[in-house]
């Protein structure tokens, strides 16, 4: 299922290269991110998940 928020202004990561890109959208009370290569599915999280989400992911507790 496709989630759309009109208004909604993805952004791309800085960091992002290639084809690993990572696109957020944010609002109050939201935070959605999506892969650029993907725009028809998007993980929404409340702020506060996204942090930890972040948090994990900068210290590569997400790596494979």
């Amino acid at each position: 299922m496709e989630t759309r928020i009109l208004g909604t202004g993805w952004r791309k990561s800085s960091l992002s290269g290639g084809e690993n890109c990572v696109e957020l959208a944010c609002g109050a009370g939201w935070v959605m991110a999506r892969d650029s290569k993907n725009e028809g599915r998007s993980l929404s999280l409340s702020p506060t998940a996204f942090a930890a989400f972040r948090s994990a992911a900068k210290v590569g507790k997400l790596d494979r």
